[in-house]
């Protein structure tokens, strides 16, 4: 591995940003989504408002959310070649991410019971949520 950290050290703070850049994306994201279930949450299955959600809800999820994450995940791992923590930080940090993570597949899970027409909660569950 220390090949790899010699190799990409002079792209350090590139890649620092790009991962803090990536973060806030995912980040306002996984924020925005519940706010449009709360939303959507509202319409009338089957109407053409309900059409309008689920089509807002994929593009938030799929050009957004979904690349954020995986830009964070792929720059945050560089950095750990690059820096190679040790102790607790990164094990709380690593704990920290798998658990967006989880958030995040959870949302895109709700995101396919909307477009299946299968939702079971109302507005106040996603505004809950999204606080």
């Amino acid at each position: 591995m220390d090949g790899w950290s010699e190799m990409l050290e002079p792209f350090y703070l590139w890649i620092k940003a790009g991962h803090v850049i990536a973060v806030i994306f995912w980040m306002a994201g996984m924020f925005m989504l519940p706010r449009f279930f709360a939303y959507h949450s509202e319409a009338q299955p089957g109407s053409p408002e309900d059409a309008a959600w689920i089509a807002r809800e994929r593009r938030l999820l799929r050009l957004i959310i979904n690349p954020a994450m995986i830009a964070t995940w792929i720059f945050g791992l560089l950095l750990v070649v690059i820096i190679s923590p040790a102790g607790l930080w990164l094990h709380i940090k690593l704990a920290i991410v798998l658990g967006l993570s989880a958030l995040h597949g959870l949302l895109a899970r709700w995101r396919r019971d909307f477009a299946r027409g299968a939702n079971r909660h109302d507005s106040r569950f996603y505004r809950i949520v999204n606080e």
